[in-house]
C-alpha cells in the first residue's frame, strides 16, 4: 500500500527545491529551512515505519 503520508513530504520538498534552485534562494530562508524540516520528517517517519 502507497504511504501517502511519505509521498505528500517528498511531493512537497520536490516543489520547494525548485523554487529555491529557480530563485537562488539562499541557506536561512523559509523555504530552505522548510526542505530541513520535511528531511527530519522523512527520515523520522521511515525510521518509525522501519522499525514498527
Amino acid at each position: 500500500m502507497a504511504d501517502l503520508y511519505l509521498k505528500n513530504l517528498e511531493s512537497e520538498r520536490k516543489k520547494l527545491w525548485a523554487t529555491c534552485r529557480l530563485k537562488g534562494l539562499p541557506k536561512g530562508t523559509p523555504e530552505r529551512i522548510r526542505i530541513e524540516e520535511i528531511d527530519l520528517l522523512m527520515a523520522a517517519h521511515k525510521e518509525k515505519k522501519k522499525s514498527g
